[in-house]
């Protein structure tokens, strides 16, 4: 207590100086209508910016559900994208829906070696199997290869080991999707004839004739191209939609109608 006395004696003109300039302050804007306006304004500038500020330190703490939120919302949309009959605008109904999507995050990324492997956070405990088909909010990323309960590993389209089906946006030319390790932004698609029409900036889109990926999920664009050493077939370079160096969060599709597919298939070649 006698520390608190001996501090305001000490600064007991500052006080006092302080405690008039208050006075006066105040004297001055109850007296004239200019001040008061003035005054008025400025608190509610003041007012107003502490507001804001509140605001935006609250949406921050909030991006993490904000962005959980639209993951999810973003899943649903898919399903129905990949479950739309025919082109038509109506989707099927779930019961008879063919692909479900899974939504999961990176939380390993591989991207310039020669056999890239993606890790997510999802494994069997949540229904993820080896096969199932990975892409981006973009485009493609890879295929299920490993699964353990809580996590799994994904082969890359970045990988000498991957060969997805693909073909040109809007016609029903196919080839293999493959990768030669020079650029991480390109793959290339090979097998393409060449009496095809090709055009520099042509979509890429997936062929929809293996199990894994629906068609027409977006891979990227045409680069460039060129004949290949027997002058029969394209070979095409393609910019990735995906930026395969900054991924956070995945898609994964499960064809609930592999298994019956492959079986039949197996059956059919024997």
């Amino acid at each position: 207590m006698q520390r608190i006395i001996n501090f305001v004696l000490r600064y007991r003109n500052a006080f006092l100086y302080a405690f008039f300039a208050f006075v006066a302050l105040v004297t001055t804007i109850r007296s004239h209508s200019y001040h008061q306006s003035k005054f008025f304004n400025s608190s509610r500038w003041v007012t107003g910016s502490v507001y804001g500020v509140g605001s935006n330190v609250s949406s921050y703490f909030n991006l993490q559900e904000e962005n959980k939120r639209l993951v999810e919302e973003n899943q649903q949309l898919r399903k129905i994208l990949f479950n739309t009959f025919n082109d038509s605008i109506q989707p099927l109904d779930s019961t008879l829906a063919v692909y479900q999507v899974l939504n999961a995050k990176l939380i390993k990324n591989s991207f310039t070696s020669p056999r890239n492997y993606v890790l997510i956070d999802k494994g069997e405990d949540d229904g993820v199997h080896q096969d199932m088909g990975v892409i981006t909010t973009d485009g493609i990323l890879g295929i299920v290869e490993n699964v353990s309960g809580n996590f799994a590993t994904v082969q890359s389209v970045l990988n000498t080991k991957s060969n997805i089906n693909a073909k040109i946006k809007g016609t029903e030319y196919f080839g293999s999707l493959i990768w030669d390790t020079k650029d991480y932004n390109l793959v290339q698609l090979i097998d393409i004839p060449r009496l095809v029409p090709l055009v520099v900036g042509d979509t890429i889109v997936t062929g929809g004739m293996s199990s894994i990926f629906p068609e027409n999920v977006p891979i990227g664009i045409i680069k460039k191209y060129d004949l290949n050493d027997s002058k029969s077939f394209y070979n095409i370079d393609v910019q990735l939609f995906s930026d395969m160096a900054n991924i956070k969060n995945v898609y994964l599709i499960e064809n609930q109608d592999k298994e019956e597919i492959e079986e039949l298939e197996s059956r059919t070649i024997e």
